[in-house]
């Protein structure tokens, strides 16, 4: 019998470790980039798993990526098929022979998997348990409004859940724990899928079932100790005297007039975050009772994650890496949504010693999604990989059922695709990609406080506000144009402040990311320029290690004015600190431009300069800080020839040729001109 680890006791040993440069194999000393392909075992004929897997290794890939699914290996409550019954259902042979052919294997048993699944691999039986189920503020199922079948989606905070999915972990451990690095090829465990609430995730969707109910109302006395400090927050010192916090109830919608109103829907907000997160520690612990520890373990967060609850930050506390999925056809506007998401992701990932990786970046389609055509899957990769990711998931490498548009077919035959594939991995390994790094000297930074009030204020009901973030809207477009007695529209001028810095960067060339607000240590330790925006309200710890960083030399400049408030736009006693920091109005938002163009000047920022618009390019370092790889990109309907800024760079080398193209081009007065065909992306190798 497994022992359960108390709260107090160190975690087991992992025999991987996660490394800036992928995973990190103990046994071997053997680092792994994360060059990974997804395949769905169970919907091919096991006759086809070998030249499917084949044909993954022929492409340069180094893991295969399958999901375990809980609800097709289920046969009845506590009986499974793992190959007993349906050959096609052995899991475990699977992964041998994975093994076997020279893969290593990262496995995704869920609960909660999607994978294009109907009932989202999830048995239906625990769907339709009331106990099991998300609820709304009427104590209703939330349902999913999906194709194939809409279905009531289970609660993450969900006792009843939690067990079920801790017994299917209990008997995925007994076929898959033999098989874990270094005894087999599994090197990493994902917990759970996409974990925004199963898509539901507008502000007032869900979840209000009683265990939610019960864990927010732990979560408030947390937070706030007293119940006098609950009611001063929730501003009820004279109102309803009976409140505390065993009674209190969380908001069903948004009915706030005044900004001491804000704070009981702010605390709703965080506490999704705080929900999520306590649910993928459960699920974590539960996979380490079933034997499944010695591995790191891996959740993908999915489009629009900015707008949704899930928080890196927490959920990088019980979970080891945090990945994005990438779905994004080739234009303008979705370039600029990858460079904002994949910016973020890596500058967090840098300060804590960990790859940005792309946990499903898309090669085709499932059928009812807008299509995805060849152009699309590889320009959202090679984009992401200019902006800083370091290892992917092809997410389909091999077609199968409710997909299109693969490389490899479901007998294991290669597509065009595939060569194209094939060609980037053998760029990337040539120059040693997944070591180098891309280096953003700006930082632009959107606390977590205001991106909370953005979803708590979002205009839209039904359409929840990730959905608006993927189309590349936001709270411009999306929030309520109240002030709440501010004086200010705080998500609308925020995103006005920072989106005004991010246009004059672009326009002169000088690399930047953003940066998340919780995770803002990490994310800004090799920022030379810091521009955050103090719209609305501020944590004090926010102020805090911005100072730090103006104490050892980094710029900092916020905006539009020093906060009255904190976080959960309570009016402050003490006001911020912000001394030693450049407030900048910024009443014209073209001043933006003389202010990057003053910090050129006195930072020696980098500034890679193209003539052409909606035409992007990034460069990439060496530990040693000597440039090695750039890439031109792209993203419209027309070919362009650019002329291409790059410092003292002598000449640049085509590193993915094509057919009466040079392959070298040498510099002329300084700079470069290159022909880019239309959503493409090139990339060179830098002679220096």
């Amino acid at each position: 019998m497994k022992r359960t680890r108390s709260r107090s006791e160190p975690p087991p040993p992992k025999a991987v470790d996660v490394h800036p440069h992928g995973l990190y194999l103990r046994e071997d000393s053997e680092l792994l980039p994360l060059w990974a392909g997804a395949m769905h075992y169970w919907r091919h004929a096991p006759e086809d798993w070998g030249p499917c897997l084949d044909a993954m290794k022929a492409m340069g890939l180094r893991l295969v990526d399958t999901y375990v699914p809980w609800g097709v290996h289920e046969t009845s409550q506590g009986s499974f098929d793992f190959g007993e019954r349906y050959a096609r259902l052995d899991v475990a042979r699977f992964v041998r022979l994975a093994h076997q052919k020279g893969l290593k294997v990262i496995a995704r048993p869920g609960p909660h998997i999607n994978a294009e699944l109907t009932f989202f691999g999830l048995p239906e039986r625990v769907v339709w348990d009331r106990e099991c189920q998300a609820r709304t503020p009427r104590d209703n199922p939330v349902i999913l409004p999906l194709v194939p079948t809409c279905f009531p989606v289970p609660s993450y905070a969900s006792d009843a859940f939690h067990d079920e999915a801790a017994l299917w972990f209990e008997a995925v451990g007994r076929v898959l724990s033999p098989l874990l690095y270094p005894h087999g090829p599994i090197v990493m465990m994902q917990i759970d899928n996409e974990g925004a609430l199963y898509f539901r995730d507008g502000p007032y969707d869900q979840d209000y079932h009683p265990d939610a109910v019960r864990l927010f109302r732990t979560f408030l006395r947390e937070k706030y100790s007293s119940v006098k400090s609950l009611r001063e927050a929730w501003s009820v010192t004279n109102g309803d005297a009976t409140m505390t916090f065993a009674n209190v109830v969380p908001p069903v919608r948004f009915d706030a007039k005044q900004a001491e109103e804000l704070a009981r829907h702010l605390d709703w907000m965080e506490f999704h975050e705080h929900l999520l997160a306590e649910a993928m520690g459960r699920f974590g612990q539960a996979l380490e009772n079933a034997g499944l520890a010695s591995v790191p373990t891996l959740h993908n967060f999915p489009l629009g994650e900015a707008a949704t609850p899930l928080n890196p930050t927490r959920m990088g506390e019980v979970v080891d890496l945090i990945g994005l999925d990438y779905y994004h056809p080739a234009n303008p506007q979705h370039h600029m949504t990858i460079l904002r998401r994949t910016g973020e992701l890596a500058t967090r990932c840098g300060g804590l010693g960990v790859p940005p990786f792309g946990a499903e970046v898309g090669a085709g389609f499932p059928p009812f999604f807008p299509p995805l055509d060849d152009k699309d899957s590889l320009y959202a990769l090679m984009c992401a990989m200019a902006y800083g990711l370091r290892g992917f998931n092809l997410y389909m490498a091999v077609d199968r059922d409710r997909w299109v548009g693969a490389p490899i077919d479901v007998h294991g035959m290669p597509r065009r695709l595939a060569d194209e594939y094939h060609a980037l991995v053998t760029a990337l390994d040539a120059t040693s990609f997944h070591t180098l790094r891309r280096r953003t000297p700006v930082k632009l930074v959107v606390p977590r406080a205001l991106r909370r009030l953005a979803r708590a204020t979002h205009a839209f009901g039904p359409v929840t506000p990730a959905a608006f973030n993927i189309a590349g809207a936001g709270p411009l477009e999306s929030c309520l144009e109240d002030d709440f007695g501010l004086g200010e529209v705080a998500p609308i001028v925020g995103e006005s402040f920072v989106r005004a810095f991010e246009r004059a960067l672009l326009a002169r060339g000088v690399p930047f990311a953003y940066a998340g607000g919780e995770s803002l240590e990490a994310s800004v330790h090799d920022a030379a320029w810091i521009v955050c925006t103090t719209a609305g309200g501020l944590k004090r710890d926010v102020l805090t290690t911005l100072r730090a960083a103006k104490e050892r030399g980094v710029e900092v400049t916020i905006g539009p004015h020093v906060p009255k408030r904190d976080g959960a736009m309570r009016e402050l006693e003490k006001p911020h600190d912000a001394r030693g920091l450049d407030v900048e109005p910024l009443e014209d938002p073209s001043r933006a431009d003389a202010l990057v163009a003053k910090r050129i000047d006195e930072l020696s920022l980098p500034a890679f300069t193209v003539d052409v618009p909606d035409v992007h390019v990034t460069v990439h370092e060496d530990a040693e800080g000597t440039p090695r790889v750039a890439f031109v990109m792209n993203p419209t309907a027309k070919p362009v020839v650019a002329t291409v800024g790059l410092g003292r760079t002598r000449a640049l080398v085509d590193l993915l040729p094509r057919a009466r193209a040079p392959k070298r081009i040498d510099a002329e007065a300084g700079a470069f001109v290159v022909e880019v065909p239309a959503r493409t992306v090139r990339m060179f190798s830098i002679e220096s």
